[in-house]
């Protein structure tokens, strides 16, 4: 076997090393710390024993019998059990925290639309079946192909399935919804000056447009008014086919929806959504960006966009996940702070709203969601560990590679005008100063 050479920064560090040796420090400072609480306790009980008796009662009290010498160390739980040791859910308490529970239902009942039969039939009616299926089959023979060719027991990237959604993706974001910044002028075409918001008519409001923006032709022989209202039913979105990233993920995920997909719909606290479709192919769920054409790129916004998050929470038709530590890999440098409940309380809620999607699921399909969400959790924590190694270690990007190969290129965000995604902190930059800002605008 050849010798690492010293000299050759490619081989200084070991991933696999470096986490067997975070492991390690953790483990030896969490007994460090159990040994040092279990010491203030005995302080603490000596401190507050009953007074010693006479010395005259002490000649005629029983003794108790000598207890047998144990090794302090030896009855300590070991790391492996702390480690995995979930965090106690509790019940929210204060006001900030009930309202973030409320506003976490409210959301999760969102994707319980996509199960209505009738919306499923009216979307399949807007997809060209045979095109994306066509299309579906080409590239999963062609990952078939590719993965016979490495070796007899290696499997393809991505099944048919998987296949299925990259090209309803590919279709959906070239041909299908249009991206919309401002609304053209519905009498000259011209472009239009947002004049901001204005109240919902009811055709408007009964169609799920909780605001509506206004806006008003450039042209001074026109100045006609448009108004843009921000549909959240998805039977509008399939007749109006225009939005911006909220309106693109509620309907991309009900076609996913349609065409057999197992879908989440994720929301983030700083003004953003997107999907995430479960692979059979790699027992995962996958990252979807319809706006984007992103697909299995959890790390686009905080490594491409330049884009700070709190919380990011998926919700489904079988409950909710805080799937933050998927798309925030280094809480340091991309994480803001998460003070809307404390973390115990946000298990408690997700574990409500799971109970509350499951109650009627059958015992198998209910072990088989619990087994996907203890995967999960691995998979999550995972991620954490590997950041962590590699911040300890300093390696290379070389070096970075993560068992989703997800090591390419982080690319910046490619929808909507430049000054609106400077307005949102999302050009791959940095945000811009307070004084070049124009008015932010909701997803």
């Amino acid at each position: 076997m050849a010798e690492r050479d010293p000299q050759d920064p490619t081989q200084r560090f070991n991933p696999h090393d470096l986490t067997q040796q975070f492991e390690q420090l953790l483990r030896t400072r969490r007994l460090n710390a159990l040994e040092r609480t279990r010491s203030r306790r005995g302080s603490y009980s000596s401190a507050h024993a009953s007074p010693t008796p006479s010395r005259q009662s002490s000649r005629h009290a029983p003794q108790p019998p000598p207890r047998p010498s144990q090794d302090t160390t030896s009855t300590l739980p070991s790391y492996a059990s702390l480690r995995n040791m979930p965090k106690i859910p509790s019940p929210p308490q204060d006001p900030q925290s009930l309202r973030f529970r409320n506003q976490l239902l409210t959301l999760s009942h969102g994707p319980v639309k996509y199960e209505n039969p009738g919306l499923l039939d009216e979307a399949l009616g807007v997809i060209p079946l045979d095109r994306i299926y066509g299309e579906a089959e080409d590239e999963s023979q062609l990952l078939q192909a590719t993965a016979a060719s490495i070796g007899p027991n290696v499997k393809p990237e991505w099944g048919y399935q998987d296949c299925v959604i990259r090209a309803l993706l590919k279709w959906f974001k070239g041909t299908f919804f249009t991206f919309v910044n401002n609304p053209p002028c519905p009498a000259c075409a011209s472009p239009t000056v947002a004049l901001g918001m204005t109240p919902a008519t009811q055709d408007e409001a009964a169609r799920g447009a909780a605001r509506v923006e206004l806006y008003r032709c450039s042209e001074n022989d026109c100045r006609a008014f448009e108004r843009f209202p921000r549909y959240g039913d998805v039977w509008a979105l399939l007749q109006t086919r225009r939005g911006r990233c909220g309106e693109w993920a509620n309907c991309f995920t009900m076609l996913c929806r349609a065409v057999g997909g197992r879908v989440r719909w994720v929301w983030n606290a700083e003004d953003h959504v997107w999907t995430e479709v479960y692979s059979e192919q790699q027992k995962r769920w996958i990252h979807v960006d319809s706006c984007e054409g992103a697909w299995d790129n959890p790390r686009l916004y905080t490594e491409g966009w330049g884009k700070k998050m709190s919380y990011c929470v998926a919700f489904s038709a079988d409950g909710a996940t805080d799937v933050t530590r998927r798309y925030v890999r280094n809480a340091s440098k991309h994480g803001l702070d998460r003070n809307r409940c404390p973390e115990e309380v946000l298990v408690w809620i997700t574990d409500e709203i799971k109970n509350l999607r499951r109650e009627n699921t059958g015992k198998e399909d209910r072990r088989r969601l619990i087994i996907e969400d203890h995967k999960e959790e691995k998979e999550l924590r995972g991620y954490v560990v590997r950041a962590l190694a590699a911040e300890i270690g300093r390696i290379n990007l070389s070096d970075q590679v993560s068992s989703t190969g997800e090591e390419q290129k982080i690319p910046g965000r490619v929808s909507g005008t430049q000054a609106w995604r400077e307005a949102r902190g999302e050009a791959g930059n940095g945000p811009p100063a307070e004084d070049e800002r124009p008015p932010r605008e909701g997803h």
